[in-house]
């Protein structure tokens, strides 16, 4: 397998020279700006309908527990957050009574998290707040669902890239 990476290594990038390295520096440029935007539209939405003590990060935390009852280290590898950020931010909303925290059963060390009904309540904005944007998303955005198929196959192998580049150390 190593002699394939070092291959896919060396070839030389399928669009040409600077033309690439361009397309690519502004994919990266726009995957940063989307990442914000995103938190802002959240944060905006929770400053609109009175849940003002939550974060953007927090608000998508509880989106991505949802009905699950999930570990810190399930949320890690699932891709959504890095372990610190994972463990400050569920200390912060078992505090504010968002996560209901408990010990698993089978292992002491392993916590488990669930929505309490207020965070139920706070994935429901986010959730309400996505399904309004899909009710107008191709209409003034002109984006179809064959565009996110395409961005979705797109991102889908550069998340795939990047996971290889640290998993062989590339």
């Amino acid at each position: 397998m190593s002699v394939a990476l070092d291959v896919a290594r060396h070839r030389a990038p399928a669009m040409g020279g600077e033309a690439f390295h361009a397309e690519y520096l502004q994919a990266l440029r726009l995957i940063e700006r989307l990442h914000r935007l995103l938190l802002d539209v959240i944060k905006d939405e929770f400053d609109r309908t009175g849940g003002a003590d939550l974060n953007s990060v927090q608000a998508l935390l509880l989106y991505n527990i949802g009905s699950s009852e999930l570990t810190a280290g399930e949320l890690k590898t699932r891709g959504y957050y890095l372990g610190s950020n994972v463990s400050y931010n569920l200390k912060k909303l078992v505090d504010m009574g968002y996560i209901h925290y408990k010990r698993s059963e089978t292992d002491r060390r392993s916590v488990r998290v669930s929505l309490t009904d207020k965070g139920k309540q706070a994935c429901q904005v986010v959730h309400r707040l996505y399904q309004r944007q899909l009710g107008s998303i191709e209409a003034v955005a002109e984006i179809s669902a064959d565009d996110f198929r395409t961005l979705n196959r797109a991102l889908m192998r550069l998340e795939r890239f990047w996971s290889d580049q640290i998993r062989f150390r590339l």
